[in-house]
């Protein structure tokens, strides 16, 4: 059927509600979730989902979204999936006060956002721009991040489910519903509980340009390097003090450029110090090392032994340890067992309209360790893009078409054939 034009979408209007709820998490805090703020739109969508007929749905006590949408269908065989997106912004640009805008019919030319003109949006900065002109552009004002990461996916999934329930002559099978916390520190999937979602396959709604689809995340794990100095009192430290912050700024400054994000692309690798603390006795590098590769993490670790060990021959009494830890592995090693799952989401956004584009992402996902979970989780575009900054932007045109692509999906699971 032609989705677009028996639709009336109401994306947008739920988009710009949510995003002037502020939900940044926050690495610092040893709760779940990180920030209770979170909670706020959780209530907000298990009340919108109830009011539109999703009678199951509610927030739990970690500030997790579960819903189930019926199946409308007389087949019996049509497995369970499952759309995600998560409600927290990143703590690296605040989410307090947001004033999104929308930039009606698109003409090309710069956008200036009014609360501080240094922010302009240039096409030859952000170069999907020029696949937008005629659409409406979203973007905040300036101060703030816009929150399309991932709260486009939010609204995109909430309309889906609308739709769902209004048009029933879209035959889908039993579809359920997941919106996560703490997404952006890396805790999104937590306390998610799979036995509850039940589902054979699951779609992140966490993309970039429209007919993205990524099936490939990096493989990631945390690695602390501790460094173990000699402290004196500085009036009698000829001699004796080796400064474990010293050695510490030393290890940084050698790292090798083409092992560091901002010289990396593509499917390279890399090795990043995210976090550094201590004093002169004692001190800590936190990194965090991705590849496509698994088995290249290790040697990236290696890498900053090698580092550590020829700066520490300059301080003889000084020693380092460096522990690793897993954080998430690349979702295509999962997806690979059950290839229809990502077949069915690029048939889904060529009946969207759209060219599909098979994708690998730099970053990870809720996809990525829900696959690990026993549940397999592509990640399909929500037309989000500039993420984590005051230049975030997105399209009303790209939501919708994100919409379609949701129901088209639900309907090829009820019925795969041509």
């Amino acid at each position: 059927m032609d989705l677009n034009a028996s639709l009336s979408f109401t994306v947008t209007e739920r988009f710009l509600r949510y995003v002037t709820i502020d939900t940044q998490s926050d690495p610092n805090s040893k709760t779940i979730p990180s920030t209770e703020k979170q909670k706020d739109l959780g209530r907000l969508l298990v009340n919108e989902l109830l009011e539109i007929g999703v009678s199951d749905a509610h927030l739990d006590e970690y500030g997790y979204v579960y819903a189930t949408i019926p199946a409308n269908t007389d087949k019996n065989t049509v497995p369970v999936i499952c759309f995600c997106s998560h409600m927290d912004t990143a703590p690296d640009c605040s989410g307090t006060g947001v004033k999104p805008i929308i930039h009606k019919n698109y003409n090309g030319t710069d956008i200036i956002l009014p609360d501080d003109n240094t922010q302009v949006l240039k096409m030859s900065e952000h170069p999907d721009l020029k696949n937008q002109k005629g659409n409406d552009i979203i973007t905040a004002s300036g101060n703030t991040l816009l929150g399309a990461d991932n709260k486009a996916g939010v609204a995109e999934i909430m309309d889906a489910c609308y739709q769902l329930i209004n048009h029933p002559e879209i035959k889908h099978g039993v579809i359920k519903i997941l919106f996560t916390p703490d997404e952006e520190i890396g805790r999104g999937v937590d306390k998610a509980d799979i036995a509850k979602i039940g589902a054979f396959a699951c779609y992140t709604m966490d993309g970039e340009s429209a007919g993205n689809m990524e099936n490939e995340t990096f493989s990631a794990d945390g690695a602390r390097l501790t460094i173990n100095g000699v402290s004196s009192h500085p009036g009698f430290a000829k001699g004796k003090m080796e400064s474990a912050i010293k050695i510490a700024g030393q290890i940084i400054a050698a790292l090798p450029d083409d092992l560091s994000p901002e010289h990396t692309e593509g499917m390279q690798g890399f090795v990043h110090p995210v976090d550094f603390g201590g004093h002169v006795e004692t001190a800590t590098i936190d990194f965090i090392i991705r590849d496509f590769e698994d088995e290249k993490l290790s040697k990236h670790a290696d890498e900053i032994r090698k580092v550590a060990d020829e700066v520490l021959k300059r301080f003889p009494n000084s020693s380092y340890t460096l522990e690793t830890h897993e954080q998430y592995r690349n979702m295509k090693n999962v997806l690979a067992q059950n290839p229809q799952i990502v077949e069915y989401g690029m048939e889904a956004i060529r009946r969207a309209g759209l060219e599909a584009r098979l994708c690998s992402i730099r970053g990870g996902t809720d996809g990525s360790r829900l696959s690990f979970m026993g549940l397999p989780s592509p990640n399909i575009f929500a037309g989000e893009h500039a993420f984590h900054g005051k230049q975030e932007w997105v399209s009303v045109q790209d939501m919708q078409k994100a919409v379609e692509t949701i129901l088209h999906l639900c309907e090829i699971w009820e019925s795969p054939g041509p």
